[in-house]
Protein backbone atom coordinates (compact mmCIF):
# COMPACT_ATOMS: atom_id res chain seq x y z
CA UNK A 1 0.00 0.00 0.00
CA UNK A 2 1.36 3.42 -0.91
CA UNK A 3 1.98 6.07 1.70
CA UNK A 4 3.95 9.28 1.44
CA UNK A 5 7.01 7.56 2.84
CA UNK A 6 6.88 4.52 0.54
CA UNK A 7 6.18 6.76 -2.46
CA UNK A 8 9.18 9.00 -1.70
CA UNK A 9 11.52 6.07 -1.14
CA UNK A 10 10.32 4.22 -4.25
CA UNK A 11 10.65 7.34 -6.39
CA UNK A 12 14.18 8.05 -5.20
CA UNK A 13 15.14 4.39 -5.60
CA UNK A 14 13.77 4.29 -9.16
CA UNK A 15 15.87 7.37 -9.97
CA UNK A 16 18.94 5.74 -8.42
CA UNK A 17 19.38 8.41 -5.76
CA UNK A 18 18.84 9.08 -2.10
CA UNK A 19 15.69 11.03 -1.15
CA UNK A 20 16.27 14.76 -1.69
CA UNK A 21 15.65 17.47 0.88
CA UNK A 22 12.34 18.31 -0.82
CA UNK A 23 11.38 14.62 -0.63
CA UNK A 24 12.12 14.64 3.09
CA UNK A 25 10.17 17.89 3.55
CA UNK A 26 7.18 16.18 1.94
CA UNK A 27 7.47 13.32 4.42
CA UNK A 28 7.87 15.74 7.32
CA UNK A 29 4.75 17.67 6.25
CA UNK A 30 2.79 14.44 6.10
CA UNK A 31 3.95 13.49 9.59
CA UNK A 32 3.01 16.93 10.92
CA UNK A 33 -0.52 16.54 9.51
CA UNK A 34 -0.90 12.99 10.84
CA UNK A 35 -2.78 14.02 14.01
CA UNK A 36 -5.38 15.85 11.90
CA UNK A 37 -5.70 12.89 9.52
CA UNK A 38 -6.15 10.46 12.41
CA UNK A 39 -8.77 12.72 13.97
CA UNK A 40 -10.68 12.79 10.66
CA UNK A 41 -10.38 9.00 10.29
CA UNK A 42 -11.67 8.47 13.83
CA UNK A 43 -14.64 10.82 13.34
CA UNK A 44 -15.52 9.24 10.00
CA UNK A 45 -15.24 5.70 11.37
CA UNK A 46 -17.47 6.60 14.31
CA UNK A 47 -20.10 8.07 12.02
CA UNK A 48 -19.67 6.01 8.84
CA UNK A 49 -23.15 4.52 8.68
CA UNK A 50 -24.90 7.86 9.19
CA UNK A 51 -22.68 9.76 6.73
CA UNK A 52 -23.08 7.04 4.09
CA UNK A 53 -26.87 6.92 4.52
CA UNK A 54 -27.20 10.70 4.27
CA UNK A 55 -24.95 10.73 1.19
CA UNK A 56 -26.91 7.89 -0.41
CA UNK A 57 -30.22 9.66 0.28
CA UNK A 58 -28.85 12.88 -1.24
CA UNK A 59 -27.92 11.13 -4.49
CA UNK A 60 -31.35 9.48 -4.72
CA UNK A 61 -32.97 12.88 -4.18
CA UNK A 62 -30.86 14.48 -6.93
CA UNK A 63 -31.39 11.59 -9.36
CA UNK A 64 -35.03 10.46 -8.97
CA UNK A 65 -34.72 8.20 -12.04
CA UNK A 66 -32.86 5.82 -9.70
CA UNK A 67 -36.29 4.87 -8.30
CA UNK A 68 -37.36 3.52 -11.71
CA UNK A 69 -37.62 -0.27 -12.15
CA UNK A 70 -34.22 -1.86 -12.56
CA UNK A 71 -32.38 1.16 -11.19
CA UNK A 72 -30.33 1.59 -7.99
CA UNK A 73 -33.22 2.43 -5.67
CA UNK A 74 -35.87 0.14 -7.14
CA UNK A 75 -35.43 -2.91 -4.89
CA UNK A 76 -34.08 -3.55 -1.42
CA UNK A 77 -31.23 -5.58 -2.90
CA UNK A 78 -30.20 -2.75 -5.22
CA UNK A 79 -30.50 -0.21 -2.39
CA UNK A 80 -28.27 -2.32 -0.20
CA UNK A 81 -25.64 -2.68 -2.92
CA UNK A 82 -25.54 1.05 -3.65
CA UNK A 83 -25.31 1.96 0.01
CA UNK A 84 -22.55 -0.64 0.36
CA UNK A 85 -20.62 1.03 -2.47
CA UNK A 86 -20.93 4.48 -0.88
CA UNK A 87 -19.69 3.01 2.41
CA UNK A 88 -16.84 1.34 0.53
CA UNK A 89 -15.59 4.66 -0.84
CA UNK A 90 -15.90 6.34 2.56
CA UNK A 91 -14.06 3.46 4.21
CA UNK A 92 -11.26 3.81 1.66
CA UNK A 93 -11.08 7.54 2.44
CA UNK A 94 -10.70 6.57 6.09
CA UNK A 95 -7.88 4.15 5.24
CA UNK A 96 -6.16 6.89 3.21
CA UNK A 97 -6.37 9.22 6.17
CA UNK A 98 -4.63 6.63 8.32
CA UNK A 99 -1.79 5.85 5.89
CA UNK A 100 -1.32 9.46 4.78
CA UNK A 101 -1.59 8.73 1.07
CA UNK A 102 -4.00 7.77 -1.67
CA UNK A 103 -2.84 4.16 -1.89
CA UNK A 104 -6.05 2.49 -0.66
CA UNK A 105 -8.21 4.54 -3.03
CA UNK A 106 -5.81 3.97 -5.92
CA UNK A 107 -5.54 0.23 -5.36
CA UNK A 108 -9.03 -0.71 -4.18
CA UNK A 109 -11.34 2.06 -5.35
CA UNK A 110 -10.05 3.52 -8.59
CA UNK A 111 -8.08 0.85 -10.43
CA UNK A 112 -10.40 -0.67 -12.97
CA UNK A 113 -13.51 1.09 -11.66
CA UNK A 114 -14.36 2.84 -14.91
CA UNK A 115 -14.19 -0.43 -16.81
CA UNK A 116 -16.39 -2.16 -14.23
CA UNK A 117 -18.96 0.64 -14.25
CA UNK A 118 -19.00 0.71 -18.06
CA UNK A 119 -19.29 -3.07 -18.31
CA UNK A 120 -22.21 -3.10 -15.87
CA UNK A 121 -23.70 0.06 -17.39
CA UNK A 122 -23.59 1.83 -14.03
CA UNK A 123 -23.56 5.63 -13.97
CA UNK A 124 -20.89 7.28 -11.84
CA UNK A 125 -22.80 10.56 -11.35
CA UNK A 126 -24.77 9.23 -8.34
CA UNK A 127 -21.52 8.20 -6.62
CA UNK A 128 -20.05 11.62 -7.37
CA UNK A 129 -23.15 13.22 -5.86
CA UNK A 130 -22.99 11.03 -2.75
CA UNK A 131 -19.32 11.81 -2.14
CA UNK A 132 -19.88 15.50 -2.90
CA UNK A 133 -22.67 15.55 -0.33
CA UNK A 134 -20.39 13.91 2.23
CA UNK A 135 -17.75 16.51 1.44
CA UNK A 136 -20.07 19.51 1.62
CA UNK A 137 -21.80 18.21 4.74
CA UNK A 138 -18.64 18.49 6.84
CA UNK A 139 -18.37 21.37 9.26
CA UNK A 140 -15.17 22.07 11.16
CA UNK A 141 -16.62 22.99 14.54
CA UNK A 142 -19.40 20.40 14.52
CA UNK A 143 -17.63 17.41 12.99
CA UNK A 144 -13.87 17.84 13.34
CA UNK A 145 -11.12 20.43 13.54
CA UNK A 146 -10.40 22.70 10.59
CA UNK A 147 -7.19 20.87 9.62
CA UNK A 148 -8.85 17.45 9.95
CA UNK A 149 -11.63 18.64 7.65
CA UNK A 150 -9.06 19.86 5.13
CA UNK A 151 -7.45 16.41 5.07
CA UNK A 152 -10.85 14.67 4.79
CA UNK A 153 -12.07 16.95 2.00
CA UNK A 154 -8.86 16.57 0.01
CA UNK A 155 -9.33 12.81 -0.14
CA UNK A 156 -13.02 13.11 -1.01
CA UNK A 157 -12.03 15.49 -3.83
CA UNK A 158 -9.53 12.90 -5.03
CA UNK A 159 -12.22 10.20 -5.08
CA UNK A 160 -14.75 12.52 -6.75
CA UNK A 161 -12.28 13.48 -9.46
CA UNK A 162 -11.49 9.82 -10.13
CA UNK A 163 -15.19 9.11 -10.69
CA UNK A 164 -15.86 12.21 -12.81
Amino acid sequence: MKSVITTVVASADAAGRFPSSSDLESVQGSIQRSAARLEAAEKLAGNLDAVAKEAYDACIKKYPYLNDPGQANSTETFKGKCLRDVKHYLRLVSYCLVVGGTGPLDEWGIAGQREVYRALNLPTAPYVEALSFARNRGCSDRDMSKQALVEYNALLDYAINSLS
